[in-house]
């Protein structure tokens, strides 16, 4: 990434006034964890590059003392194959290891709101923009930006910073860059800004 895509993120990010006065905002990293990348359970395409923008953008949310979620999934279906309790997979990558100072929640659906403690976080901060990255960007990127627009939230999403992997409907497989596009251009507008 270069200074210049930093910058953008940094002014993206900056506090904004409306008149019910400054918008409080915090920065939403979901299931950003081992088992997506290479050599995990299931690895995602382009994880890498888009925990790299992540991370990015996380070091310009610290600088700005911006509140910081980390939301971790643990899986407890019992045909689980990634994201198993107690393993290596499910450890929040290194890129954007939470700081001891960082809330992480823990999840066990595709919405980040659903049976967790975040809306009573972010209502407790009163926080009223959302700012997101993470995977996968078809199932949980989706499904929770969905849901905090629904309850109110301005939602963001910083589109680069999401990845997601090919999926197959019937006898077509869709390639992640599709899906990518897909989901984003979906969300955009009515659920969220995506930068």
């Amino acid at each position: 990434m270069s200074n210049t895509d930093g910058l953008h993120y940094a002014v993206a990010m900056a506090d904004t006034h409306d008149n019910r006065g400054p918008t409080r905002q915090a920065l939403i990293l979901i299931d950003i964890q081992n088992d997506y990348f290479p050599g995990g359970r299931n690895p995602v395409v382009g994880a890498e590059a888009a925990a790299t923008v992540a991370q990015k953008v996380l070091e310009k949310a610290r600088e700005k003392h911006e509140p910081v979620i980390h939301i971790q999934h643990i899986s407890l279906r019992p045909n689980a194959t990634f994201f198993l309790p107690n393993t290596h997979g499910a450890e929040i990558h290194p890129l954007v290891v939470p700081l001891p100072s960082e809330l992480v929640v823990v999840k066990h659906h595709p919405n980040s709101f659903r049976e967790t403690t975040l809306l009573d976080e972010l209502r407790s901060r009163q926080i009223s923009r959302l700012f997101f990255c993470g995977m996968m960007t078809h199932m949980c990127v989706d499904t929770t930006v969905r849901a905090a627009a629904d309850l109110g939230f301005q939602c963001v999403v910083v589109g680069d910073g999401t990845a997601t992997k090919d999926l197959t409907y019937a006898n077509t497989t869709v390639p992640a860059e599709h899906v990518q596009a897909a989901f984003l251009a979906a969300l955009g507008g009515l659920f969220a800004k995506v930068i």
